[in-house]
């Protein structure tokens, strides 16, 4: 039976094909009057591309979509996205992506769900990486159903490997006693001031002068995340004498190397050194594991605890409606013995 007039066609094309029935629609004419044919699609079947054609006129998207590669779909969704994506975010999207190459020249409403999955098992990277591309998927998902390229999610039915129980090692309290009985010896301070903030590195080597309130006993800064930025960390005043005699030097950054800022490589030497010196065996973020544990073990309140460290606290309740002053979160910090 003839299609009506304006349904579209189905056509078989020449050659030995795995898919040779075309399905297309009419969207003008030349100047000899030779009808123009855009594809929407290709099947097996006369049968799949007549079903495939009734779908497209029972709800009709952008033809010009429709056939648009993975790789150009990632860079529309990106340039209208990355505006509202948090640095660290920006990041993860991108890492994420270096990992679906096998992906880039297919037109993203043919990718299945097996696709995705490819891309997650061959990564040779981390968990969290995986992850991350599984998370790329799902905000691209979004994006084509937006634009009306594909009808359901594909990213839903991937896996991602369970991530393994953390290796990280706090600090136990006999060796922040050695600490202690070393505190005089270069960069230890800085160490005792990460235990005692719960810090990451980045953070505490961008803390200016100006960041420091000595009459508050606050440090204001933190990164990565919207509950991690320009947060509030009281001072503890155990690690205050360690604060006043950086300050002393005039420097700019709390954190320096030869009077100027330090660097992440510069730190890392240094904690390499410092670190073998003392026979320990810590990385820097293990100092914020162990605040983390420390305030745990003396019960402080977990609210000042995400508020301190820049968690977005997973109660609703506490995260909208409980506020903490300068001074909760003082006597907090301060119940670490």
């Amino acid at each position: 039976m003839k299609n009506p007039n304006g349904f579209g066609s189905v056509v078989k094309l020449s050659g030995n094909r795995r898919r040779p029935y075309a399905v297309r629609k009419t969207v003008g004419f030349n100047e000899k009057g030779h009808p123009i044919y855009v594809f929407i699609g290709y099947t097996p079947t006369r049968e799949e591309g007549l079903v495939m054609l009734a779908e497209f006129n029972k709800n009709p998207y952008n033809i010009e979509d429709i056939n648009i590669t993975t790789q150009d779909l990632y860079k529309r969704w990106y340039e209208t996205q990355k505006s509202s994506m948090s640095k660290a975010l920006r990041g993860s999207m991108q890492s994420a992506w270096k990992h679906c190459s096998s992906v880039y020249d297919l037109a993203y409403r043919t990718l299945k769900s097996y696709h995705i999955q490819d891309c997650i098992d061959n990564c040779p990277l981390s968990c969290s990486t995986k992850a991350s591309i599984k998370n790329l998927f799902n905000h691209l998902d979004t994006f084509a159903m937006e634009l009306d390229i594909i009808t359901r999610r594909r990213a839903l039915m991937v896996k991602t490997p369970t991530i393994p129980d953390s290796t990280r090692k706090p600090f136990s309290r006999n060796e922040i006693s050695l600490l202690w009985e070393n505190s005089e010896r270069e960069w230890v301070d800085t160490v005792l001031i990460f235990i005692y903030t719960g810090m990451r590195l980045s953070e505490l080597l961008n803390v200016t002068r100006e960041d420091i309130n000595l009459n508050d006993m606050t440090i204001t800064g933190g990164v990565k995340t919207a509950a991690g930025k320009n947060r509030i960390i009281s001072i503890h005043p155990r690690i205050l004498p360690f604060i006043k005699a950086r300050l002393e030097k005039g420097d700019e950054y709390l954190l320096t190397y030869k009077d100027k800022k330090c660097s992440k490589t510069q730190y890392y030497t240094e904690w390499g050194k410092l670190m073998s010196g003392l026979h320990l065996e810590h990385t820097p973020h293990e100092c914020r594991h162990t605040f983390r544990s420390l305030m745990d073990s003396a019960g402080a309140n977990k609210r000042c605890i995400d508020l301190i460290m820049g968690h977005k606290s997973k109660d609703v309740g506490e995260r909208v409606y409980t506020h903490k002053t300068i001074e909760e979160l003082f006597q907090a910090i301060c119940m670490i013995e």
